[in-house]
């Protein structure tokens, strides 16, 4: 993707795996998380945003197989995904969730092997501080668009976005650089310096 000019796609190293063993790779599902501020859960007058978490329940129920639960636009002041989130995912054949927060009940999702991608274990409760605003719309994380659909891929190293609209040509210059780094790593376990690797394959 940097070849393509495509320079911020991974997101922040913040967001890591609950388990370092966990790869989450799937299409996303945005959602759109607010801080409620006065903790009365009210952030307009909407019927739905008067409930305790918005629109989370309905953003939750709406995942579609081989989907992403991928939320953002809160303070990392609470959690913003669950173990029953996690059970309710499970069941509709979500790939996993990344949170630009904190999750909770790390112990019940790890028994579950569900893939969570957060900034790690935070108990505290969303419901009298934040709610889900809107759900399948683009997200900016810290820089890095996110749209529906686009393609989310994580594993211990980070998280990476593929945007839809590029996705053929990205996957087909990745495999092609794998490709190529396999060839370095024959040529260098024979012998032959990084320096010669570079210059005559390119890849380092």
């Amino acid at each position: 993707m940097d070849k393509m000019g495509l320079l911020h796609q991974f997101l922040s190293p913040r967001i890591k795996p609950l388990r370092a063993d966990m790869l989450v790779a799937g299409r996303a599902m945005t959602v759109l998380e607010a801080d409620t501020g006065d903790g009365h859960g009210e952030i307009d007058g909407s019927p739905l945003l008067q409930q305790p978490f918005g629109l989370m329940l309905t953003a939750l129920d709406d995942l579609k197989q081989n989907e992403v639960y991928v939320c953002s636009g809160a303070s990392p002041s609470y959690a913003l995904w669950g173990e029953l989130m996690s059970t309710r995912a499970m069941k509709l054949g979500a790939a996993g969730a990344v949170v630009n927060g904190y999750s909770r009940d790390t112990h019940g999702i790890l028994k579950l092997n569900f893939p969570v991608f957060s900034y790690g274990g935070y108990a505290q409760d969303q419901a009298p501080r934040g709610k889900v605003a809107d759900f399948r719309i683009p997200l900016v994380i810290e820089g890095v668009s996110i749209h529906p659909g686009d393609i989310i891929i994580g594993d211990i190293d980070g998280v990476c976005v593929v945007p839809r609209r590029a996705e053929t040509e990205v996957f087909r210059l990745a495999l092609e650089k794998a490709r190529g780094e396999k060839t370095v790593q024959k040529k260098m376990e024979e012998g032959m310096s990084a320096g010669d690797a570079f210059e005559k394959y390119g890849i380092m």
